[in-house]
């Protein structure tokens, strides 16, 4: 194997750590933003842009990894397809906690209920993303895959 095709077969274990570190401080300044609101009026202007960019690069990251990524392990890795249908399984429920969290913003919720459901998103995309770091880095390293990491991994 050439220098440059082991660059590309271990760069996707390094870019699914990158997502996930950008979608963490996403999170972090969702959560400043809220923070910073008025307790009158919580749903600001920077709290609507920060959810709304947060919320939407997390489900793509995960529309990405279920359209893309996961199918291509589990043709290599048939042992971890249990893994898989777990990992799946988080991004449902994920994107009914960022469902409830967007109609929560939307409707102009106050300052607590809003934290509640940032650290109801943020605890399970915490352990949603160790888990998966855990099972998957390591194939991701040996993973030919050739597609645009944007349309896999999400475009953050």
């Amino acid at each position: 194997m050439a220098e440059g095709e082991q660059t590309r077969l271990v760069a996707w274990s390094r870019e699914m750590r990158a997502v996930h570190e950008r979608l963490r401080e996403a999170l972090e300044v969702t959560r400043l933003a809220l923070a910073a609101g008025e307790p009158a009026r919580p749903a600001t202007r920077d709290l609507l842009l920060f959810c709304h960019g947060f919320c939407a690069a997390l489900t793509a990251h995960h529309e990405g990894e279920d359209r893309s990524l996961f199918p291509a392990i589990a043709t290599r890795h048939p042992e971890l397809r249990e893994t898989l249908d777990r990992l799946r399984q988080d991004h449902s429920m994920i994107g009914y906690l960022l469902a409830g969290l967007g109609a929560a913003v939307a409707r102009d919720a106050p300052p607590d209920e809003l934290a509640r459901h940032l650290e109801g998103v943020s605890a399970i995309m915490e352990s949603h993303f160790r888990y998966e770091e855990r099972q998957l880095l390591s194939v991701l390293e040996t993973l030919a895959l050739d597609a645009d990491p944007a349309d896999v991994l999400g475009p953050l």
